[in-house]
């Protein structure tokens, strides 16, 4: 499979949920990231508290996260901070508040209906500090050097070249800069049948843990740490999974077996302070 057309795949998918067809967490097909089609729902079991999911936008939250990454980011008044895969704004707006009007936070997205959302959320909110961009995360619209912290929700998984990602990561943050990323994640090998799956790529299926911890080492990142890691359980990706069996004719037994390695995680990273 094509890195192109995963990311055509991927596009389309987020495209149809920001335009209000699907609502579902880390993919169009089902909720097979995050459990429950209500987005405050997914927030609380993901580890957002009430006066997080109360502060932003209405539509701001669309469920497609895994994790949390603000409330472990240890955002500052006056950082520049950059959202990898920013959706409709969720976690932008979060980190907005933090980081204060004297600093700022960007949001580059793949999808023109996100950065729309995203655009439209901005001014119902009254943001002065947030603006969105369109672009891929793994050839960032942005200068070297320009960012203090960089976060992402569930999106670094769904890009075919992780390293590449990275290594942008690496490029526009400052020397000394940190990210903190939460992601889904396999800790074995992804089989065959899953690597080809346009539904497990686009359901955050797209990268076992050693890959992922290889693509954040080679781009140069130091005190590189996971945080958070929590199993993920078969039946929150049922719907995901009977896409892949009814597809590729595969067993279920096979699906529940590889389905046993997925996690999410909470990783972090600094840039080193001497770094060119």
């Amino acid at each position: 499979m094509s890195d192109d057309k995963i990311k055509k795949a991927v596009r389309e998918g987020y495209g149809k949920i920001a335009r209000g067809k699907k609502s579902s967490c880390c993919g169009p097909q089902a909720p097979s990231c995050c459990s429950a089609p209500d987005p405050q729902t997914i927030g609380r079991k993901i580890g957002y508290s009430e006066e997080e999911l109360s502060r932003v936008p209405e539509g701001a939250n669309l469920g497609l996260g895994c994790g949390n990454p603000i409330a472990l980011a240890s955002l500052r008044a006056g950082e520049t901070v950059l959202d990898l895969g920013s959706g409709a704004g969720f976690d932008c707006f979060l980190a907005a508040a933090k980081v204060g009007p004297s600093g700022k936070v960007i949001g580059v997205d793949m999808t023109p209906e996100m950065v729309a959302r995203g655009k439209e959320n901005i001014v119902q909110g009254g943001y002065k500090n947030v603006e969105f961009r369109l672009g891929e995360i793994d050839n960032l619209p942005l200068a070297d050097h320009s960012v203090d912290v960089v976060i992402s929700n569930c999106v670094v998984n769904l890009v075919p070249d992780k390293a590449k990602v990275f290594a942008e990561v690496y490029r526009v943050l400052v020397p000394g800069g940190r990210f903190m990323i939460s992601d889904m994640v396999t800790k074995t090998r992804l089989p065959d049948f899953i690597r080809e799956s346009i539904e497990a790529h686009i359901s955050c299926l797209g990268a076992a843990l050693d890959e992922y911890l290889e693509a954040v080492r080679s781009a140069g990142f130091e005190e590189i740490r996971i945080l958070k890691e929590t199993p993920f359980p078969y039946e929150l990706m049922a719907q995901t999974a009977e896409e892949i069996i009814k597809r590729l004719k595969v067993s279920e037994k096979e699906v529940r077996e590889f389905a046993k390695s997925v996690v999410s995680i909470t990783i972090s990273g600094f840039k080193p302070r001497e770094a060119a």
